[in-house]
């Protein structure tokens, strides 16, 4: 289960699937330097974006297999 305190990096390397999610909100994240080290709520909150819209999308995604 993805939670808002992981790291986007950690999320992307687990679940690739989860890059698509990171794109349809606006969020280049797998590309991106900051990945490195930022979290979800860290990634959201500089983009403007609800974090827990956020993460419930991502757990979807990865709830799907």
């Amino acid at each position: 289960m993805i939670s808002k305190d992981m790291s986007v990096e950690d999320i992307v390397k687990r679940h690739p699937k989860t890059i698509l999610i990171f794109e349809r909100y606006g969020l280049g994240c797998a590309g991106c330097r900051a990945a490195l080290f930022e979290t979800v709520t860290q990634g959201a909150a500089i983009h403007g974006i609800d974090v827990d819209a956020l993460v419930a999308d991502l757990n979807a995604v990865i709830s799907k297999g």
